[in-house]
């Protein structure tokens, strides 16, 4: 599902579960990488989101991202940070777990 600087905190915060929310662009080839693996992995998250940060300059402001792709969990609306693993399932699957552990902050 495609996130855009209109609709995603609406989205976010209305929908349950956890939500993994990866900041792309086109001309990333990790980018491409990552729209090609991270549909097929079973990962512990109910919805995944995207967000093409080349037409979404507010919400990669707001994120404050630096480097794509970049990933975020969100948990019932609730934001729980920035994913820093490499794009295979069990790093991915532990990581996923261990911000979840976190104390939930406001979406940004």
């Amino acid at each position: 599902m495609q996130l855009t600087d209109f609709d995603a905190d609406q989205r976010l915060l209305s929908q349950p579960g956890t939500s993994l929310v990866v900041f792309t662009s086109t001309g990333c080839s990790s980018c491409r990488m990552a729209h090609n693996l991270l549909p097929n992995l079973q990962l512990p998250i109910d919805q995944l989101y995207w967000i093409d940060a080349g037409e979404n300059g507010g919400l990669v402001e707001r994120y404050e991202i630096f480097h794509l792709p970049a990933l975020f969990v969100v948990r019932d609306g609730a934001f729980y940070g920035q994913l820093n693993a490499r794009l295979n399932q069990g790093e991915l699957t532990r990581h996923i777990k261990l911000v979840l552990l976190r104390e939930p902050d406001d979406l940004p």
